[in-house]
C-alpha cells in the first residue's frame, strides 16, 4: 500500500525500500483494530509526502527487497494521479475498502472534498495488475544509527529525579495512594472534546457526551458496578456517554471491544467491537453516533434530530424490530440486526452486476425490512451486511412471489460468514450457507397444496442440480422436485 501511494519519482527499488522504511517506522506492539487504523493513517500520510531524509541510509531496506518488483505499467499509471486520488484508488481498488471507509480515511488525512476525490479515483484509467502486488519483504533487525549510551544515561538520570520526587512528595513511604493497585480499581478516562478533529478517527477519539458526563458521583457508580461485576474491565475505562435517555440516567463505558451500559435496571456488558463509526444502541430506538457523523436522516429522507450525539427514537419499521433504521451522512444506511451496534446494510438486486450504493434505495429498504427479520441473530456483533437477491420469481403450486438472497455478514472482529434466505409470500426461512460469488441454495418446502417439494435456485448464469430427489424440473434458475421431506440432498450448480 505504501509503495503505490508514494510519488512516482526515482527507481522502483528505491521506492520499495522507502515504502518498507515507512512501514517499519510505524510499527507498534499494539495489534488492536484501533491501533492498526492509526498505523494505516501514519503510513498513508508519510507516503503521500515523504520527507527527503527517508532516502538516506536505505542500505538495510534495499537488501530486503522481494525477488519480483511491482508491475511498472501499474505503478506508472498511479504515479500520474494526484496524491489524494492515488490514495483513494489504492484503498478502493487494491485494499478493497468500502466507499464510506475510504471517505473516513481521506478525512483523517485532511483531504478536502473526499467524495469528489473518490469519484476521481473510480474514474481513473489504471491498467490491472499482472501479478500480486503485495510487498512481502524479509524481516529486518532494528537499524540503530547512534550509540545507546547517551540515551541510557538520560534514562538513569530521569529515573533518579522521579524517585526523588516520589520520596519527597508522596503520601506513603513510596508516595501516591498506599492501597495496592487491585484495590484501587479501574480509573475513568475520557477523550478530549476535539480529539477526533486533530487525530485518528477511532473509537478512542469519541468524546464523553451527555448532560451527566460531568457528574462524578454517577459515573463513578457506573465504573464501580462494572469493576464489581462479571467481565470486569482493565485499569482504564473510557466514558463515551453519561446522560438522560428517555428520562432515565444512562452511562456508556468502554474497555477494548467491551461496552457496558449502566442504568436504573443495572449493568449490561456486551462485546461490541472497536469499529470507529458504527452507532451504538442505547435502547428504545436511540443511537449514540460518532462525533463526525453529523447529518443523520430518517429512511424517508427527513432530518433526524440529534442531541448530545444521541438520535431521537428511530425503531426499525418491521414488526420484528430489526432491519434498516436511518441513513448516515448521505453515504450509507445502517440497520438493527439485534446487536449492540448498528450495521451498514447494502443490497444487490437480481439484475445488477454490482451492489447498489451503500445508501439503500426504495427496493433495498423494502427487501431489508423482510430480510432483517429472517437473518439469524448473530453471536458476534455485525459491522456490515451485504445482501444479494440472486433469484426472484414465482414459487410453484400457489406459492406466490418470492426472492432468494445470499447475505455476507462481516463481523466487528474481521471475520465473515454467509447465509442464504428464502423470502416467500407466507414465510422467511434460512437455507444454509452460500457462495456469494456463485450462489445456489435449496430447501424442503411445504406448498399451500399440502405437498412437500424440494426447491433450489442459483445465481445468474447458473442452473441448480440436485441429487437425492425425485422428478426434478428446472424452470430457468429454479429447480422443483419431489421426495421425502427432510431427506438429505446434494446440491450443485453449473
Amino acid at each position: 500500500m505504501a509503495y503505490f501511494v508514494l510519488p512516482g519519482r526515482g527507481r522502483r527499488v528505491n521506492r520499495l525500500a522507502v515504502a518498507r522504511r515507512i512501514v517499519d517506522g510505524t510499527a507498534r506492539r499494539d495489534r488492536s483494530p484501533a491501533a492498526l487504523a492509526r498505523r494505516r493513517t501514519r503510513v498513508l500520510r508519510r507516503a503521500m509526502r515523504p520527507p527527503r531524509r527517508l532516502h538516506i541510509g536505505l542500505g538495510p531496506w534495499l537488501r530486503a527487497l522481494p525477488a519480483r518488483l511491482p508491475d511498472p505499467a501499474l505503478t506508472g499509471a498511479l504515479s500520474r494521479l494526484e496524491p489524494p486520488v492515488r490514495v483513494a484508488y489504492v484503498l478502493r481498488h487494491m485494499e478493497r475498502m468500502p466507499r464510506y471507509k475510504v471517505r473516513d480515511q481521506l478525512i483523517e488525512l485532511r483531504v478536502r472534498d473526499p467524495l469528489a476525490v473518490i469519484d476521481a479515483a473510480d474514474a481513473a484509467e489504471v491498467p490491472p495488475a499482472r501479478y500480486p502486488e503485495r510487498f512481502e519483504a524479509a524481516p529486518l533487525p532494528p537499524v540503530r544509527n547512534r550509540s545507546l549510551l547517551p540515551l541510557a544515561g538520560a534514562a538513569l538520570l530521569t529515573a533518579a529525579l522521579l524517585g526523588a520526587l516520589v520520596l519527597t512528595e508522596g503520601n506513603g513511604p513510596f508516595g501516591g495512594d498506599p492501597r495496592p493497585e487491585a484495590a484501587r480499581g479501574p480509573r475513568l478516562v475520557r477523550a478530549e472534546p476535539d480529539a477526533w478533529r486533530h487525530g485518528p478517527r477511532t473509537l478512542d477519539a469519541w468524546p464523553a457526551r451527555g448532560d451527566l458526563a460531568g457528574d462524578a458521583a454517577f459515573t463513578q457508580r457506573a465504573v464501580n458496578a462494572w469493576a464489581g461485576g462479571r467481565g470486569a474491565p482493565g485499569r482504564a475505562v473510557r466514558l463515551l456517554y453519561a446522560g438522560h435517555v428517555g428520562g432515565a440516567p444512562l452511562a456508556l463505558l468502554r474497555d477494548g471491544d467491551l461496552l457496558a451500559r449502566y442504568g436504573p435496571s443495572g449493568l449490561e456488558v456486551v462485546t461490541a467491537g472497536s469499529g470507529a463509526s458504527a452507532p451504538v444502541s442505547l435502547g428504545g430506538g436511540r443511537y449514540l453516533l460518532a462525533p463526525w457523523d453529523t447529518r443523520p436522516e430518517t429512511l424517508a429522507g427527513a432530518e433526524l434530530a440529534v442531541r448530545d450525539g444521541v438520535t431521537d427514537p428511530v425503531p426499525a419499521r418491521a414488526r420484528c424490530g430489526r432491519g434498516p433504521v436511518f441513513h448516515l451522512d448521505g453515504t450509507r444506511t445502517v440497520g438493527d440486526l439485534g446487536g449492540p451496534r448498528a450495521a451498514v446494510l447494502t443490497y444487490r438486486p437480481p439484475s445488477a452486476a454490482r451492489p447498489e450504493a451503500a445508501r439503500l434505495g426504495r427496493d433495498g429498504l423494502r427487501f431489508w425490512d423482510r430480510l432483517g427479520c429472517a437473518t439469524r441473530h448473530p453471536a458476534r456483533p455485525v459491522a456490515e451486511a451485504a445482501a444479494w437477491q440472486f433469484w426472484s420469481g414465482t414459487l410453484p403450486h400457489g406459492g406466490g412471489r418470492a426472492g432468494w438472497a445470499c447475505t455476507r455478514l462481516r463481523f466487528a472482529d474481521g471475520a465473515a460468514a454467509t447465509e442464504a434466505t428464502l423470502l416467500g409470500a407466507r414465510e422467511q426461512r434460512g437455507t444454509g450457507a452460500c457462495d456469494e460469488r456463485r450462489p445456489v441454495s435449496g430447501t424442503w418446502w411445504h406448498a399451500p397444496s399440502g405437498r412437500w417439494y424440494y426447491l433450489a435456485a442459483a445465481g445468474p448464469g447458473l442452473r441448480p442440480r440436485a441429487r437425492g430427489v425425485r422428478s426434478p424440473e428446472t424452470d430457468g434458475r429454479l429447480l422443483v422436485a419431489r421426495g421425502r421431506a427432510g431427506a438429505p440432498v446434494t446440491l450443485t450448480a453449473r
